[in-house]
C-alpha cells in the first residue's frame, strides 16, 4: 500500500463514506495507513463548510481471506468502541459500519481518527513500557454491563512451529506446558491484541518519543478472558520487537501498575507460554509490517530467534 490520492477506494465506498458525512462536508483526501495485516486501513481527510477539515479512519477487508470473517470482526468492534464510549479508554468513536458489504465494494467500519502514532523503534522503551502497562490495567478494570464473548485460543501443542536451530528440549517442554488442563481464571475485558502495533504515542519534537498515550486502535477480537492473555500477547510482541528481556519487564510493569496476573507461577507460565507458542506460528506475517514500519533488521530469522530466546527466558524464570 502506497501512500496517495483516493483512486484505490471503490466508488460505491466513497459514496456509502459520503452519505455519513454532515451537510456540506466533502471527502478531499485519502492515504493509506501502514501497519494493517488483515484489513487495509485509509486516512480520509474530510473538508469542511468553514473551510476547515477533518480526519476519518476507513477500515475495508479486502482480502478474500480476511473478508470471510469481516462480519463477525466489525460485529465485535462495533460492539466494543460502543461498549468503550465514554469509559475514558481513548478509543476510535464509530461513526458508520458496513459489515456485509450492502453499500460498500468490501465489508467496512467508519470511525474517528485518533491523534498520534505507532511507536515501533527502541529509542525511549523504558518509558512507554510503563505506559502500556498502565493503559492495558485500565482497560482490564473496565465492567461493560454487557459483556464480550469468551476469548478463543487458537494455538495447540499440535500446531507449534519450532523456530530452526531452536534448544528442542526446551521447546518440548514449553509445549508441554500447554497441553495442561486451561487454569482457572476470572475473566476480564480483554482488548486481545494489545500491543505496540495498536496503540498510539503523541510524538513532538518537544517530547521524548512516546511519551503520552492518544490511543488504542484495532478492537476486532475484543474477548472476556483472563488478564494474563493480553499480558502475554503484548510482552511477546515486546520480546519480538525490542528483546526478550521486554517481554520479561512488560509483565513487572503491569504489576507495578496494579495488575492482578494470575496467582501462581505455573498459570503465569501457561498464559505467557500459550501466547509465546502462538506467535510461532506467524512470525512471517507479523514481522513484514514491523519492516515496512522501518524495523527492515526485524528478518523472519531475526524474530525467530528472538522468539527462541524469549520461550527460553519464559521457561527459566517461571518454568
Amino acid at each position: 500500500m502506497s501512500h496517495g490520492e483516493g483512486a484505490a477506494v471503490p466508488t460505491s465506498t466513497l459514496a456509502w463514506v459520503s452519505r455519513q458525512l454532515e451537510d456540506g462536508e466533502r471527502i478531499v483526501r485519502n492515504e493509506a495507513l501502514h501497519g494493517g495485516i488483515t484489513a487495509e486501513m485509509r486516512r480520509l481527510t474530510i473538508g469542511t463548510p468553514d473551510g476547515g477539515t477533518r480526519h476519518l479512519v476507513l477500515r475495508s477487508y479486502v482480502d478474500p481471506f480476511y473478508a470471510e470473517h469481516a462480519e463477525d470482526w466489525l460485529d465485535r468492534e462495533v460492539g466494543a468502541l460502543t461498549r468503550l464510549t465514554g469509559t475514558g479508554v481513548p478509543a476510535p468513536g464509530l461513526v458508520a459500519v458496513d459489515p456485509a458489504a450492502a453499500h460498500c465494494a468490501y465489508p467496512s467500519l467508519l470511525m474517528t481518527h485518533l491523534a498520534g502514532r505507532t511507536v515501533l523503534g527502541d529509542e525511549g522503551l523504558e518509558t512507554r513500557v510503563p505506559l502500556l502497562a498502565r493503559q492495558l490495567v485500565a482497560i482490564h478494570a473496565l465492567r461493560p454491563a454487557e459483556r464480550p464473548r469468551e476469548y478463543v485460543a487458537l494455538t495447540t501443542a499440535d500446531t507449534v512451529v519450532v523456530p530452526e536451530g531452536a534448544d528442542a528440549a526446551v521447546w518440548a517442554a514449553a509445549i508441554d506446558v500447554i497441553r495442561r488442563p486451561v487454569p482457572p481464571w476470572e475473566g476480564r475485558f480483554l482488548h486481545r491484541d494489545f500491543q505496540p502495533g495498536n496503540v498510539l504515542f503523541d510524538v513532538l519534537p518537544s517530547r521524548p518519543a512516546g511519551a503520552r498515550i492518544t490511543g488504542v486502535v484495532d478492537w476486532a477480537a475484543t474477548s472476556w478472558g483472563p488478564a494474563d492473555l493480553d499480558v502475554a500477547h503484548c510482552s511477546v510482541n515486546l520480546a519480538l520487537l525490542h528483546g526478550p528481556a521486554w517481554g520479561l519487564r512488560f509483565a513487572e510493569a503491569y504489576e507495578e501498575a496494579g495488575g492482578v496476573p494470575a496467582a501462581a507461577a505455573s498459570e503465569r507460565l501457561y498464559w505467557r507460554v500459550r501466547d509465546a507458542l502462538a506467535s510461532s506460528e506467524e512470525v512471517q506475517s507479523v514481522s513484514q509490517p514491523w519492516r515496512e514500519a522501518g524495523r527492515t533488521e526485524l528478518t523472519t530469522r531475526a524474530v525467530e530467534q528472538r522468539l527462541d530466546a524469549y520461550v527460553t527466558a519464559l521457561m527459566d524464570s517461571l518454568g
